[in-house]
């Protein structure tokens, strides 16, 4: 299950669970849409490429809660 991290790790920029600008690596490192494009949709920790997360529906969020810090 993905970790739906909080923050972009490179700009720190808030990606609630519903943000459609949050982008991951199969590690599931967290970048925002502009560190993305700014990276080259390429992962500069293991540089795996960076796709759109996706959105987990909101009823499944109480029973598998995003992470809360980094």
């Amino acid at each position: 299950m993905l970790e739906l991290r909080p923050n972009c790790e490179r700009c720190d920029s808030d990606l609630p669970p519903s943000s459609l600008a949050a982008h991951i690596c199969s590690f599931e490192c967290t970048f925002c849409a502009t560190c993305t494009e700014q990276l080259a949709h390429h992962c500069p920790n293991c540089g795996g490429e960076l796709v759109r997360r996706p959105v987990r529906p909101a009823d499944k969020l109480v029973k598998f809660p995003a992470k809360v810090r980094q």
